[in-house]
């Protein structure tokens, strides 16, 4: 129902606020206002990144990734190299807190292991008489950390004459959890190198293309088109198979870091020029360039921070792509070779369907490969919306 207007002349009705009144109300909003227009930069980015609760949980999460592949050898329960001949393909312990009724603390059930003649198979049982009080803070096998000192500490080790292999073993009796966590070191940091690499050859020839242009923009875009034409997988297991296999692990490692990061700049590259073509136009880039700024500064300290936040989501989405690179070319036996051990080489133990159908924990490599990837794609999600708090 509509309110009547007021006849001409008439006086305007007076309404008033049952509400408390709050002398403070507009202070406090004018003391939000001031300090948002005094916030740094980093600071409205860092408010704006609280709020995607799903990319600070991921951001937590890779940070504590990270941090743990700088001490593998001390969260590892074994040596990465530590066999156990009479645990082959033993399945995952359980770890227990209850013995009988009563709390023991931490403890997994010693294993005994019989053949199953029909099948051609060992089969595990837990002894329930035997119960293994895990180790904490504790000596084990012997490591060199870093390959700099050689220490025997331990985060958690098996009881004395005791086994804990929390997610199996595989087909020479290796601990898997171990392997896991030494393998994570090696995928984990090739995909930062690889992004590294290909982030400077992106925006280096990417931003002369897009802000000089000429035959050098010509020269660079016909380079991408030929290279974004073959499919990438192909790509990288040709050029991972002139790998000599009479090179080092270490100088394959770099090799495959190369490889991965020189043939993924293209996309980037693109996406810097097109952004730099539309922005060197701009009022403040004439400004600098009267001013007798080169163009290596206009570029670094004008230009590229302009769209900072496309940078930012390209980084946290190519990592993950570098991940699965190499994860696959190590699968497939073009990558990585023991005795370097990462989560590809470690998927190579799962390629046969028999070897999935009898022992599915070594597929476990997997799901650390998959919640990286997740975490990844949050993380950028949010970091990309946090570049731009203003919007």
């Amino acid at each position: 129902m509509k309110t009547p207007l007021p006849e001409p002349g008439a006086p305007l009705g007076h309404f008033v606020s049952d509400k408390p009144f709050d002398p403070y109300a507009a202070e406090h909003k004018t003391e939000e206002l001031k300090k948002v227009a005094q916030a740094s930069q980093f600071q409205l980015m860092w408010w704006q990144f609280r709020r995607h609760r799903m990319a600070l949980v991921s951001g937590i999460f890779l940070l504590v990734i990270y941090l743990m592949i700088a001490v593998s050898e001390f969260l590892s329960p074994y040596n990465l190299h530590t066999r156990n001949i009479d645990f082959i393909y033993s399945p995952p312990q359980t770890l227990r807190f209850m013995h009988e009724g009563q709390f023991v603390g931490p403890f997994v059930y010693g294993q005994k292991m019989t053949l199953d003649m029909d099948n051609l198979r060992r089969v595990y049982t837990d002894d329930k008489t035997d119960v293994q009080k895990l180790r904490f803070f504790c000596s084990g096998d012997k490591y060199k950390f870093w390959g700099l000192f050689t220490s025997d500490v331990h985060l958690v080790c098996p009881a004395k004459d005791g086994q804990f292999f929390f997610l199996g073993t595989d087909r020479l009796g290796r601990d898997m959890l171990s392997r896991i966590l030494y393998g994570a070191r090696i995928s984990l940091t090739i995909g930062a190198l690889g992004v590294a690499m290909s982030f400077v050859l992106g925006i280096v020839i990417g931003g002369l293309a897009g802000y000089h242009g000429g035959v050098f923009d010509l020269i660079v875009q016909r380079v991408i088109e030929v290279l974004q034409s073959i499919p990438s997988i192909p790509l990288w297991m040709a050029l991972a198979a002139i790998i000599p296999v009479t090179w080092s692990p270490i100088l394959v490692y770099i090799g495959i870091t190369i490889i991965l990061g020189m043939l993924d700049w293209t996309g980037l590259a693109r996406a810097v020029r097109s952004k730099l073509l539309a922005l060197r136009e701009e009022d403040y880039v004439l400004a600098a360039q009267v001013m007798g700024a080169g163009s290596a500064r206009i570029i670094r300290r004008h230009l590229i921070p302009g769209f900072m936040s496309h940078l930012i989501a390209s980084a946290t989405l190519t990592i993950p792509g570098m991940i699965l690179g190499e994860t696959a070319l190590s699968f497939l036996g073009l990558g990585l070779r023991p005795p370097i051990t990462s989560w590809g080489i470690l998927l190579t133990e799962a390629r046969s369907i028999n070897i999935i159908a009898l022992y599915p924990w070594l597929l476990f490599p997997v799901v650390p490969v998959v919640l990286v990837i997740l975490a990844f794609n949050f993380l950028g999600d949010g970091l990309r919306d946090a570049a731009d708090p203003y919007k």
